[in-house]
């Protein structure tokens, strides 16, 4: 198993420097992680960093952490970013919307950005920690039946992470329908191969060189 594929290397504290984003570039032409994850402000240097990189991907994030802003501004965020060179957007679903019944807007939302992006990866962060199993379940249909790419456990900054149970739940809702991925405290080789192993096929952490290396983290994400 190349385990480094499945990696989304991600830097997404808000105090994070121009010199940390070319650290975190550098580590992922260096093992060749699948992707880095980053704000919209620096997509175009980790777009600049990576263009020799043998095909790192650069992915971005929309609504991030919250998902309660408008719909315009998460679709403006998402062209932009992928303007500037994002090859995927992970967009957070806004939560009280969902918690309030008005699927129809959450759906709406997410098909829009799927729109605007056009060919590139959505994957769309559903925040399990705030939502009970059967929220989860409805969540995972409706990023699914709005035409995203992946449904998305975490930001790392609510209150608690990825899960083994939620995965379940979600790979159960959308019936291989669309991808799964995995974020938020996943911090060593174990813990990442037996997501993997429940079938999810992309990992957002902070942690990807521990997890290549063989040993325990203690990034927060």
């Amino acid at each position: 198993m190349r385990i480094n594929q499945y990696i989304d290397h991600t830097l997404l504290k808000p105090e994070a420097t121009l010199r940390d984003i070319e650290k975190l570039c550098m580590e992922a032409a260096d093992y060749r992680f699948y992707a880095v994850c980053v704000h919209s402000c620096h997509v175009l240097r980790a777009r600049d960093l990576l263009i020799d990189s043998a095909g790192v991907r650069v992915c971005s994030v929309a609504g991030f952490p919250l998902g309660a802003m408008s719909s315009k501004a998460k679709l403006y965020e998402a062209e932009q970013a992928v303007a500037d060179g994002a090859d995927e957007i992970d967009m957070v679903l806004n939560l009280g919307w969902l918690k309030s019944g008005d699927t129809g807007k959450v759906l709406q939302e997410i098909n829009a950005i799927k729109k605007v992006i056009g060919s590139r990866i959505l994957k769309v962060i559903i925040e399990t920690c705030y939502l009970n199993d059967k929220e989860k379940v409805l969540a995972s249909i409706l990023v699914a039946d709005a035409g995203a790419d992946f449904v998305k456990t975490s930001t790392g900054f609510g209150s608690g992470g990825a899960t083994f149970h939620d995965i379940e739940l979600m790979r159960a809702a959308v019936k291989g329908r669309i991808q799964l991925k995995a974020s938020g405290g996943i911090k060593n080789f174990e813990v990442a191969k037996k997501y993997i192993d429940l079938g999810v096929t992309r990992i957002g952490t902070s942690s990807g060189i521990a997890i290549v290396e063989g040993y325990t983290s203690n990034e927060s994400y």
